[in-house]
């Protein structure tokens, strides 16, 4: 039951970015040759909706499906690791003309190709996770 909820949360994520352009390789470009404001507006949307989100959590102390109380630990404050994760994050997102959640949208779309994008970044999560401990954060 619980895994159709989350299958049908994608299916609608996946619609939704498809619809709106978000998944769109020329909308990404635009937008880091900073020529439209399309993509800046879907990422401050959803910024502003993620903050509400996190403060309606907090006040009214929701749980997740399983009943546990959904907490939010605090991050160390670091310049490096936000500049450094940020523009290998930015990089990456460049290079392969899309990001993690438009990925999966786009090979359901029919783009096939972008399926060696998520293996690649599905191996560069195994690796940052193998390595992780003696990375300075």
């Amino acid at each position: 039951m619980k895994n159709s909820i989350y299958l049908s949360i994608g299916i609608f994520f996946g619609i939704t970015m498809y619809k709106s352009e978000a998944a769109s390789w020329f909308r990404i470009y635009e937008m880091f040759n900073f020529q439209a404001f399309h993509m800046y507006g879907i990422i401050g949307v959803a910024v502003v909706v993620g903050i509400i989100m996190v403060q309606l959590i907090k006040k009214f102390q929701l749980k997740s499906f399983y009943g546990v109380p959904i907490t939010f630990n605090d991050k160390e404050k670091s310049v490096k690791r936000y500049l450094f994760g940020g523009i290998i994050f930015g990089l990456g997102w460049a290079l392969a003309g899309a990001c993690p959640g438009p990925m999966f949208t786009l090979v359901g779309a029919g783009f096939y190709s972008l399926l060696i994008v998520i293996a690649s970044a599905t191996f560069g999560t195994y690796v940052y996770g193998k390595i992780k401990n003696k990375l300075p954060h």
